[in-house]
């Protein structure tokens, strides 16, 4: 291991003498997806912040202290039947936070109408991306945003005209390239989520979610599908729609993981002679019991990989600016795809970045990195070119902002 400053920006790089994740003898994995309870919250925060950070933007020329990444998703109640079905009690989602209120302009107070935006904000992703869940009918959105701690808002203040400093002490990880099975699992999810395979298969919601298994070379992936009740008359309709569904995926397996004996199951706790069917009115699971909170679903390589390094830090609904938990997170992944699609022979690649609250954002107290390399001979290197990369990467750092706004980062 060597330790090199670089104008006070440590960067670690660390040899691993390991085995690669794909050649363990079981690998996990795991992807919510778009209509899942957990997914909607991280959604739901996400979308507030956008939201919030385009209103400031737009009428004060920068973003605004704010963090509005505590969600939940209380289950609402519904009675799915084939060919019909209702839903009985809503869904109710609570937007929790802190955001800037009242700004000071030429001597007046002006008040951000911060209800408002984060309602029309939540209301609104729900009509873009559901099809039969409706905003106004079959969801409650309400908020309980207060004014930020004093402490943080002074820092917070404190970078706005020159690099944001760390609103806390937190780290970030990410790490590159993506396994077979985990890139399996992430196209079953958005190929089911995709329109064209909305339009060519209705009947399929929004809530998807595909755990992925691997032992040796065989792969069993499990696909949970909320099917929609109007659309699906009978059992048997049902059931060739699962059938479907699992053919469908295990032609999109060939191309994804070639050379892999791969099962997949779809809704397997359905009980025909109990009258047992993964049915719902709305595409969501939370139409019925099934909560969501912020945090609990996919980190920003969007999956949740207990194989793998892995950070707990929800990054939804954070500020863009100065939030660690957000941006170095994001920038991790960014660090550890580029070392492997940059640097020959690089396996796989791990990046933590950590934080002190209170520094400038581009001087992490430490930027580790480990790379499992085909041949150790080349680790000096291989060292050089991620140190140049890691540096490049973070003294790029605020740029994200721009990108999140625009909604072009991925981050769940």
């Amino acid at each position: 291991m060597i330790a090199i400053d670089y104008e006070e920006l440590k960067i670690s790089v660390n040899i691993l003498n390991t085995t690669p994740t794909h050649r363990l003898p079981v690998e996990l994995t795991e992807r919510k997806g778009l209509g899942h309870p957990d997914y909607i919250a991280d959604a739901a925060a996400e979308a507030s912040s956008v939201a919030l950070s385009k209103y400031y933007l737009e009428r004060f020329g920068v973003i605004l202290h704010h963090n509005v990444d505590k969600v939940l998703v209380v289950g609402g109640q519904s009675n799915p039947v084939f060919g019909g079905g209702e839903v009985l009690h809503p869904i109710y989602v609570i937007v929790a936070g802190r955001a800037t209120e009242f700004v000071n302009v030429g001597g007046s107070l002006v008040r951000i109408p911060i209800g408002t935006i984060i309602v029309s904000a939540v209301k609104e992703w729900i009509k873009r991306n559901f099809r039969f869940l409706d905003p106004d009918r079959h969801v409650v959105v309400d908020y309980m945003i207060r004014s930020g701690s004093a402490d943080l808002v002074a820092t917070y203040e404190a970078g706005a005209k020159s690099v944001p400093l760390a609103n806390d002490t937190s780290f970030g990880v990410g790490f590159a390239p993506l396994t077979s099975l985990e890139r399996l699992v992430v196209s079953i999810e958005k190929e089911l989520n995709s329109p064209r395979f909305k339009n060519e298969l209705p009947e399929v919601g929004e809530d998807i979610k595909v755990m992925g298994m691997r032992t040796g070379s065989k792969i069993r992936v499990t696909i949970a599908a909320a099917l929609i009740s109007h659309l699906i008359p009978d059992p048997d309709h049902y059931i060739s729609v699962k059938e479907e569904i699992k053919n469908r995926m295990l032609d999109l397996a060939v191309k994804i993981a070639p050379g892999f004996d791969v099962e997949i199951d779809v809704n397997t706790a359905d009980n025909p002679k109990l009258g047992a069917f993964y049915l719902t009115v709305t595409g969501t699971s939370a139409e019925h019991g099934d909560d969501g909170a912020t945090g609990r679903g996919n980190r920003a390589c969007g999956l949740i990989t207990p194989m793998r390094r892995m950070s707990l830090e929800a990054t939804a609904g954070k500020n863009p600016v100065s939030h660690v938990g957000k941006l170095y997170n994001v920038l991790a992944y960014r660090i550890a795809e580029k070392i492997v699609k940059e640097i020959p022979k690089v396996q796989e690649a791990y990046v933590e970045l950590l934080s002190q609250i209170g520094k400038p954002i581009t001087k992490p107290q430490i930027a580790s990195i480990s790379l499992l390399l085909e041949n150790p001979a080349e680790a000096e290197s291989a060292r050089r070119y991620a140190e140049a990369i890691a540096r490049e990467e973070i003294s790029k750092i605020t740029s994200l902002t721009d990108l999140i706004v625009k909604e072009q980062v991925q981050l769940f």
